[in-house]
């Protein structure tokens, strides 16, 4: 079971479509969160890879950043290979062509908490 903070995460990462990579500042935004490092461990602990493609996920600068909780060796090299199946290219463990790979999410989502008596509810998505 994952929380719903993980499945919000790895919904909005499904839609990334092959060809493509994303950020983790880019999934932060498009929650209305900061929370970077939390989307990373979402990423690290994926159980639902390949469907939900968390080696799309790079670093801001277009890095490859690391991958199922390693930031080289085998499961890095695993990452560049996905990534190279799907058309995209890495030199020097960066995304060539970075701009104009980056999936940006057009609609930013909102998570709401309401506040029912001092409970936290569980979280909701919203479109604005």
């Amino acid at each position: 079971m994952v929380s719903p903070f993980a499945q919000q995460v790895y919904n909005l990462l499904k839609t990334v479509p092959k060809g493509r990579v994303t950020t983790y500042k880019e999934l932060a935004k498009a929650m209305n969160t900061k929370a970077f490092q939390a989307i990373g461990q979402v990423m690290r602990t994926n159980p639902y890879a390949p469907m939900v493609p968390c080696h799309r996920v790079v670093a801001t600068n277009g890095m490859l950043g690391g991958f199922m909780g390693e930031r080289s060796g085998p499961t890095v090299l695993k990452k560049i290979h996905l990534l190279k199946k799907e058309g995209v290219i890495v030199h020097g463990n960066k995304i060539v062509d970075f701009e104009r790979k980056l999936w940006r999410f057009n609609t930013p989502q909102t998570i709401s908490r309401p506040q029912v008596k001092g409970r936290i509810l569980q979280p909701t998505i919203r479109k604005k």
